[in-house]
């Protein structure tokens, strides 16, 4: 094996055979940004998708527009969301936009068939094309609309890089992660969004801020009524943090792990850990086997990524990861059965000895 080739994270067996490997990496750090454990490369540049919507839902509550427009725990979830497109997503996301004036039109995530398989199967049988909203982004778009529209500033465009939404979210990743994203590689997510690449490293310690932003970022972006923005790059106080950010973190916590069927759906990886964690951390997923995860009790942020791109295996290394770090034991998450067409087991999707160790 190459010296710079990612370790073994997950293992497929086909009886007594290990068929298939994903290599990838793990990082777990505090909001200081040290590094309590790593597999692979810490520094790896990332793509984090949408392993980052609960950092980018803060924004939502730090300028006021969460107030302003009197949003549920529900439409903060929701704004976290890669969601199903079930109708109890679809019917909160479409009152949330008409109460602040604006309709599924002024989305530009773009439309595609909800990921719910019951959702998509029933609007094949109504003979309904899937609508903007039943994009699993939704949420997280009407979040960014709501602060424009608080702010005064364009609904159409949102999604622009230079769009004063788009600026705002990428200064708050920076301030999460530590890292200088002004000369960092930038594509295109799957919504339309501008996405940035951040070290690995850098993902863990943002979601660690979320745990514990008291011990995060060391400065904090101020929004005014007109939505003019400045930074004060003195070291933060706490009492900025419980006012601001503060109190950002924690509704995006609350509203996560009350609220875990909201932020993707019903017996998928997200869904279910947070539903057995009962409030002991926030898990987000991403595309590309992005995942994510804040710790509460301990204050340590989880980042990984699987190297090939695979979700099925991101999900057993972060059932791993949770099950060290926050106690909860994730069984069904962790050995993952693999049955042929005739329902017979055959193999499972487990955890490697590196990761195990």
């Amino acid at each position: 094996m190459p010296e710079h080739a990612s370790p073994v994270l997950v293992e497929a067996t086909r009886g007594r055979l290990i068929e298939s490997r994903h290599r990838g990496s793990a990082v777990v750090a505090d909001a200081q940004g040290n590094i309590v454990a790593a597999w692979g490369d810490a520094d790896l540049a990332v793509y984090p998708r949408s392993a980052i919507k609960p950092l980018q839902a803060l924004a939502l509550i730090e300028t006021g527009a969460a107030k302003r427009f009197a949003v549920s725990a529900e439409e903060i979830a929701l704004a976290c969301a890669s969601h199903d497109g079930e109708p109890e997503h679809v019917s909160r996301i479409s009152a949330w936009l008409g109460r602040m004036g604006l309709g599924e039109a002024d989305l530009e995530c773009g439309a595609h068939a909800p990921t719910g398989a019951g959702a998509a199967e029933a609007l094949i049988r109504e003979g309904r094309a899937p609508s903007l909203i039943h994009n699993n982004c939704s949420g997280k778009h009407a979040g960014m609309l709501a602060s424009a529209r608080h702010l005064g500033e364009p609904t159409r465009g949102y999604i622009a890089p230079d769009h004063p939404a788009q600026q705002r979210l990428k200064r708050l990743l920076a301030e999460m992660s530590g890292a200088d994203l002004a000369e960092a590689p930038t594509g295109v997510d799957g919504c339309g969004i501008p996405v940035y690449a951040m070290p690995l490293k850098g993902l863990a310690r943002a979601m660690a801020g979320l745990a514990r932003p008291d011990k995060g970022a060391t400065f904090i972006a101020r929004v005014t009524p007109v939505g003019v923005h400045s930074h004060d790059d003195s070291p933060a106080r706490p009492d900025r943090f419980e006012s601001a950010r503060g109190e950002a973190a924690r509704s995006v916590i609350a509203a996560m792990t009350r609220h875990p069927r909201l932020v993707s759906g019903q017996g998928r990886f997200d869904t279910e850990a947070m539903a057995e964690g009962a409030g002991l951390f926030v898990v987000k997923g991403g595309a590309e086997g992005m995942h994510a995860a804040a710790i509460l009790g301990s204050g340590l942020g989880i980042a990984l990524k699987i190297e090939d791109g695979a979700g099925r295996a991101s999900a057993v290394v972060m059932a791993a990861l949770l099950s060290r770090f926050a106690g909860v034991s994730l069984p069904a998450w962790r050995e993952i059965p693999l049955r042929n067409v005739a329902g017979r087991e055959v193999g499972v999707l487990r955890p490697s000895p590196a990761l195990r160790a």
